[in-house]
């Protein structure tokens, strides 16, 4: 399955590069002599089956995405905690600047065996090296790693190896929320009920119509531009997107998504939406902030903007758990730690990434007032931290939805790349303007997306 990342993403040029490579891991037999990932050596140990065994000492190096400058002083803490409790063991923190040749590099590392011993990936990045050996086989080596992440996020991280086998070759880490914000004043001016928003994707649609009859173009419901809504809407309302291999696209064949963009194109005739929003990438965190939209963006850090820029708004706005529709629960796209199957120190790899990602040291960096991180662990999300709420702070009640929701949350199915994206938005936007039918625009989007997809782009 396809899916979405955040910081340092890798795109379909890595699968296609590390293909092209002729990578997978290979030979040896069980015991693993003589195995490689794409050409690299990988120690006997670190692969088969059997728990992972060895001394934790020696030096590995640890490899984060843009994260130095700002919380250099807590990774730093948890690297001298770690080298304090084992003693003999040196970590040096490398942090990548996630600049636009980072694709590039990683791959370049992993194809010349300079993978970093624990490395800091996403989604799309685990897909990828996983596929083709680069990572530690978790199952075999750790059995026993998944039982500090809560369920859903442990069970939803798998992938597929060399041999099309769904494995665990990542620990999950940190992820963003999803959350539902809206103006209370505007939905009153509605003849909403701010205590009752929506909770399914059609159900906003209809409060949106009724936004848009009284409104008269003094504000809106959200922005036009279908962008801002997919993939998120069609996952949430259980639309069938891809194929089971995730080799083509499937959304047109779906009666669901013909639903989605007719509901679409009538709230944007009837006035839901600005009109010069369709194809428009403006921010809506700004529009909602100059009081102009009923519904804000669903990250729940867009608070601390609004809070910051705008109290007078702030001061009207309401949270509630976002929309669950037929999928039953949220997503998100979390960050990952995973450890390099060539790493010749593995056993002491394997546990600074533990440790990395343990429910005290998860804990400890959501506290962090700079960032608005949820954990993975279930320990680190049952803590008061997520769960005191002063007054009607909408944050703070943002902050124990999320919580609430992380415990139940997966790992995005769904991933679209930028090119995607927009060969499926431009189909979508011609029938919000009337020039396609909702079908002939999304079987014309599929079919440029499938296009996409075999160009690899």
């Amino acid at each position: 399955m396809r899916a979405s990342g955040l910081t340092g993403s890798l795109t379909c040029l890595v699968v296609l590069t590390l293909t092209a490579a002729g990578c997978g891991l290979s030979g040896g037999g069980s015991d693993g002599g003589g195995a490689t990932a794409g050409g690299c050596k990988v120690d006997k140990g670190n692969v088969g089956s059997g728990k992972l065994s060895g001394d934790v000492k020696g030096k590995i190096t640890f490899q984060t995405t843009n994260l130095k400058k700002d919380f250099g002083k807590y990774f730093n803490g948890v690297i001298d905690a770690f080298e304090q409790a084992h003693p003999g063991t040196k970590v040096n923190w490398i942090d990548d600047p996630g600049d636009a040749t980072f694709t590039q590099r990683l791959v370049a590392d992993a194809q010349g065996c300079t993978l970093p011993d624990v490395v800091n990936i996403n989604v799309n990045t685990a897909v990828a090296l996983t596929k083709n050996g680069y990572l530690l086989n978790l199952d075999d080596k750790a059995p026993d790693a998944g039982k500090p992440f809560t369920p859903a996020m442990w069970k939803s991280s798998m992938y597929a190896d060399a041999d099309g086998k769904q494995v665990h070759s990542v620990l999950p880490w940190y992820s963003g929320g999803i959350v539902q914000t809206f103006n209370t004043d505007l939905m009153k001016k509605a003849g909403l009920d701010p205590a009752k928003p929506p909770t399914t994707v059609l159900g906003l649609f209809d409060d949106a119509e009724k936004i848009a009859k009284v409104s008269d173009g003094k504000y809106y419901a959200f922005l036009a531009n279908p962008q801002l809504r997919i993939p998120a809407d069609w996952q949430q309302m259980g639309i069938k997107v891809l194929s089971e291999d995730g080799k083509k696209f499937t959304f047109a064949d779906d009666p669901k998504t013909v639903q989605w963009v007719e509901a679409m194109t009538k709230l944007y005739k009837a006035g839901g939406m600005p009109r010069d929003s369709l194809s428009n990438t403006q921010d809506p965190a700004n529009v909602y902030g100059q009081g102009k939209l009923v519904y804000g963006p669903t990250n729940p850090n867009f608070l601390r903007f609004i809070q910051q820029n705008n109290p007078s708004v702030y001061k009207k706005t309401g949270v509630a758990r976002y929309m669950l529709d037929a999928l039953g629960h949220t997503v998100g796209a979390p960050q990952y730690i995973g450890v390099a199957s060539t790493s010749k120190n593995a056993s002491t790899a394997l546990a600074f990434a533990q440790f990395l990602t343990n429910a005290k040291n998860q804990l400890e960096w959501a506290k962090d007032p700079n960032v608005v991180i949820f954990p993975s662990t279930t320990a680190s999300l049952n803590d008061p931290f997520f769960q005191s709420v002063k007054g009607d702070d909408p944050f703070a009640e943002a902050r124990k939805i999320v919580a609430s929701d992380r415990k139940t949350a997966t790992a995005d199915e769904i991933a679209l790349t930028p090119g995607e994206l927009n060969a499926i938005s431009a189909q979508i936007q011609l029938a919000m303007q009337g020039k396609k039918s909702a079908e002939d625009a999304l079987k014309e989007a599929q079919s440029k997306a499938n296009q996409l997809i075999e160009q690899g782009s």
